[in-house]
């Protein structure tokens, strides 16, 4: 049994749909199951979550990973 073969493609103007170079032998059997995927489009508040959100600096102009230099041991 071969792993599932995933495809995302868009049905055509006058619906019909093709699929070329799969990887199975002539006249293997196959189950085709089609479903329609959603497109999420993001809001431009849900994109950015951050965005707006106060920020704190703790010690803006320390070294940061200072200790992890080898030239410093």
């Amino acid at each position: 049994m071969q792993h599932p073969i995933r495809i995302i493609t868009t049905i055509q103007k006058n619906g019909s749909l093709t699929i070329n170079g799969l990887p199975i032998r002539v006249g293997e059997v196959v189950e085709i199951i089609i479903s329609s995927k959603a497109i999420k489009l993001d809001s431009e508040e849900n994109r950015y979550p951050l965005r707006g959100q106060p920020v704190q600096l703790n010690n803006p102009f320390d070294s940061v990973a200072e200790e992890d230099w080898e030239l410093l041991r």
